[in-house]
């Protein structure tokens, strides 16, 4: 299960895999990544982009694709990912899971939390 937290509220989403997706504050251009959940925590496994953006490069080993760039992520399962919304793109993050979209973090002052858990229940310190 993935659980999210925002603005005091606990989401559960009964799904092993999820894509998030945002805008670069910056550039504008689309991100996104492909998750999965263990019982490990969750784990970025691929990403696409259509373009750099300041602070975010497309790395070597990425392949072009119609529309931008795709590559796989190497980094070790998460205990919980922390996410912000600069307020600059007009948007947040849209979180894709078992055929069903998200809005969040729309506003700055709106922080996202994301982890892994059999039972998501209130907001905890994991």
């Amino acid at each position: 299960m993935i659980c999210i937290a925002a603005a005091g509220v606990v989401l559960a989403l009964a799904a092993d895999d999820f894509t998030l997706r945002w805008q670069h504050s910056v550039t504008h251009t689309r991100w996104e990544e492909y998750w999965q959940a263990s019982p490990e925590g969750l784990r970025p496994v691929e990403a696409f982009v259509q373009s750099p953006g300041a602070g975010m490069e497309i790395p070597d080993h990425a392949r072009r694709v119609r529309g931008g760039w795709r590559y796989s992520v190497e980094l070790p399962p998460q205990k919980e990912v922390l996410l912000a919304s600069s307020g600059t793109t007009g948007s947040g993050w849209t979180l894709c899971a078992s055929g069903r979209c998200l809005e969040l973090g729309q506003r700055p002052d709106e922080p996202l939390r994301l982890w892994q858990a059999e039972e998501c229940g209130a907001l905890s310190a994991e």
